[in-house]
């Protein structure tokens, strides 16, 4: 792992966002609360904060962080047929957060798959990006 004893501890922000796409039988089952397994939406919420935790676990080299707050929100998109999940993560520590939201995102979109497979294996999760970071020596950065 990279030494980050030296550096200074601040606070340290990520968003991550990214989205899944399907039938719009398969989003209506997912807004109606219909779906077989259960609140699709909710159990992917926890699903997605429960990952941030458990980040240090899943990336090889990654520091474990103790995480002062993560949020998962989902919009359903009609229009789409889409549900798009965007995380902030946000801790006061050595090193950023960043992996921390992306691996949130990532694991609420695959919970969605799970919960809705049975339906529509052909769902497609896309474009799973930071969009912001704030804290540390590199200072602030958002995605174009």
């Amino acid at each position: 792992m990279v030494d980050v004893g030296s550096k200074t501890e601040t606070a340290r922000v990520a968003r991550a966002a990214g989205s899944i796409f399907m039938q719009p039988e398969t989003l209506a089952l997912i807004r109606s609360g219909s779906a077989k397994k259960g609140d699709v939406l909710g159990i992917a919420r926890i699903a997605a904060i429960q990952a941030s935790k458990r980040t240090g676990d899943l990336i090889p080299l990654c520091h474990p962080i103790a995480l002062t707050r993560v949020a998962a929100d989902f919009t359903v998109d009609e229009a789409q047929s889409a549900v798009h999940c965007e995380v902030t993560a946000e801790c006061f520590g050595r090193t950023g957060v960043e992996m921390e939201a992306l691996t949130a995102a990532s694991v609420g979109l695959l919970t969605i798959y799970d919960m809705c497979k049975a339906v529509d294996r052909g769902m497609r999760i896309d474009g799973v990006r930071l969009l912001e970071k704030k804290g540390g020596k590199s200072g602030h950065w958002t995605a174009e």
